[in-house]
Order: structure tokens, then sequence, then C-alpha cells
């Protein structure tokens, strides 16, 4: 599928939307959710009959991550059921932030890429977890044919309360049955086994995270979430893969995330022709990630050909690679590498590349 169309949208900007691309209506996100729902489950049922663990490694498969997979205000509600539509295994963003309201003075989680929000914004709850419902219920009575976690939850805090953190330790909690976790022990440099659910979650490498998600676990307790390693890509991002990210997975910290900087410098904007020098960068990281037993992401490899009617999807500029071409290119290599996740805001195109590439690999 070639999607040739790409957005920007300024944080925070509230324009209204061209006549070209109106809000889909109440009935549309309908049908929209059945389908996805019913593909979901079929891409579900055809996947290969592995191990139960095979999956849940790093290195074992590479797979969509829906880049900012939530509503901008009122728009774009349908993200969610766009990226299921693009079938399993998938991984999905949500951007989280705390809100009070000034009357009441109550608090609490919103999905949203800008804080503090208006309150009106969806909860994690309503948004992700009860739409999966039906999908996660289904693979439970199912089983593991290989192929779990169907959807790992990719969570961007944008405040870090602690009462924010613990208010969604406490959600994930209500759906701990539906979790790959881990037992927390006393060594936490070693990664103890996981035990393999339909979803798996991530986050951040803040260190306020970890407090909550780790060190406030008592031991013989489980673990519902997995923290993101600590980088140094903020000091130089073309550092040696050793430099950027030194450490080995520990127990809680199992997966690294990076901007697309740190293969081509200056990021998507800046990115030329695909290189054997890029491919090498890029195979360099991918391999040190694995070696270190670490799941490794690279965000946001978008690809758009014509920026005429840029507010249809709200997409950002900076991920832009200029062309429907060049990102597929990286796309390719990325599959080739093995890196796990691919965050891209083209939901549909990337995971049918994925798709019709795999067996290739």
């Amino acid at each position: 599928m070639n999607i040739k169309k790409s957005v920007v949208i300024l944080s925070g900007a509230r324009s209204a939307q061209s006549k070209a691309c109106p809000e889909p209506v109440e009935g549309d996100l309908f049908f929209a959710r059945l389908a996805a729902t019913v593909l979901f489950m079929l891409c579900s049922l055809t996947a290969p009959i592995l191990h139960a663990q095979d999956a849940a490694h790093p290195g074992a498969r590479t797979v969509m991550d829906a880049h900012n997979c939530y509503p901008y205000y009122e728009w774009w509600y349908d993200r969610i059921d766009r990226a299921l539509s693009a079938g399993t295994p998938l991984a999905i963003e949500q951007d989280l932030a705390w809100h009070t309201d000034a009357k009441t003075g109550k608090s609490w989680s919103i999905v949203t890429h800008s804080a503090p929000g208006y309150g009106n914004e969806p909860t994690m709850k309503q948004y992700f977890f009860e739409r999966v419902r039906p999908i996660v219920e289904q693979a439970l009575r199912d089983g593991n044919h290989g192929n779990w976690p169907l959807i790992t939850l990719n969570l961007d805090f944008k405040t870090e309360e602690p009462e924010h953190l613990r208010a969604v330790f406490a959600l994930l909690k209500e759906y701990q049955d539906w979790l790959t976790t881990a037992p927390r022990t006393a060594d936490d440099a070693t990664p103890q086994p996981l035990d393999v659910k339909p979803i798996l979650v991530l986050t951040g490498e803040s260190d306020a995270q970890e407090k909550v998600f780790y060190d406030e676990v008592p031991v013989g307790g489980k673990l519902l979430v997995f923290g993101a390693a600590h980088t140094t890509a903020e000091k130089d991002e073309m550092a040696a893969p050793e430099v950027l990210e030194p450490a080995r997975a520990t127990n809680y910290r199992r997966w690294w995330n990076n901007p697309w900087g740190v293969v081509e410098k200056g990021g998507q904007n800046k990115a030329g022709g695909w290189t054997k020098e890029d491919n090498m960068r890029l195979r360099a990281l991918v391999e040190h990630a694995h070696q270190n037993g670490l799941w490794i992401r690279f965000y946001t490899l978008d690809g758009v050909d014509n920026k005429q009617d840029l507010s249809c999807h709200g997409w950002f500029s900076s991920y832009n690679f200029g062309s429907y071409a060049a990102a597929e290119a990286r796309w390719r290599a990325a599959l080739a590498a093995g890196v796990d996740y691919i965050a891209s805001d083209q939901y549909e195109a990337l995971g049918k590349f994925i798709q019709e590439n795999t067996s290739q690999h």
C-alpha cells in the first residue's frame, strides 16, 4: 500500500480540518473497529505455530510500532482502529499526562500529546484496554501459538508525577492477567524469565518510572512493565553503539529506544540516499542491542511525497524522509537488520510491508 500523504501538526495547534479530510462519523468508527477486530483475529489464527517463548526475545521478529496512536483533541480518534487493522503482532504507543480539574481538584491520567490537557481526553483504560478486550480474551481462549505478545503497549509519559505513575501501575494491575510479567527478585541485574501473555508493556528510561514500576514492587511480586535502557544519545548521536548504550539488559530495563538520528546524522530531514555506510551503522546498533539482551526501537520512519494536505493526518514534518520510496528503503533495511520495533505514522503501509517481506528474512 503506497500511502503518499503525510502531515505535520504543530504541538497544541487546533486549526480546523479541511473539507478534504472530514472527521469519521460515529457509524464509520463502529464499522472500522469491527473490521479491525475481525482482521486482527484472522491474522492471529494464521500465525506460525512456534514454541511459546519464540517471539518474546530480542531479535525474534520485527513489528510495526504505531507512533502516537491516540486522538489529538477531537481529531483522529480512529488511530487505534487503523493500527489494529494492520494485523498482528504490532506495537501501540500511548502518550500519558496527569490532568487536574481546576474546579474539583480531581486528577487522573489522560491519553494526550500535550500536557496538561483539557480533561475531555480519553483514558488509557477507555481508549486502549477496553478497545483490545475482545482481541485479548480471544487470544487467551486460543492459547499462545508462538506469536505472543500480540500487542506491545509502549508508554510515553509526558508528565511523571509519582501519583500519576502509581495510578498507571494500578491500572495495569487491573489487567494483569493480560500482561507479560517477570518475577521481582533481589538480584535486579539478572533478567528473569518472562511469563508471556498477549500484551507486553514497555515504558521509558527515567529513574522516576523505575522507582514506581520496579523499586516499589516487593521481592516475590510481579513486574508488569519494563523500562528502557539509559542512553547517551543527547551527547553525540553518532557515537559508537557501546558508548550510546553501555549496559546489558536488567530484570527491569529490557529495551533500547532510539531516534533515527543515531543512524543517519541529522535525522530524517537531512537524510540523503541510503548508503552502505548507513546500513553498516544500523546493523551495528541492532547487533549491539541484541548482544546486550535488549529489544531495539527506532522512531519515527515516515515517507511523504505530497505535503499539500498536511493537516489530514496530524503527522510531524521532522519525521518525514521526503518521499515514500525513501522511507521504504529504511523499512527494508531495518527489517533485514532485525530491528524489533519500527515506529511509523503510516500504520497500514508499514504493517503490510513487514508482512509481505518477513518471509524473505
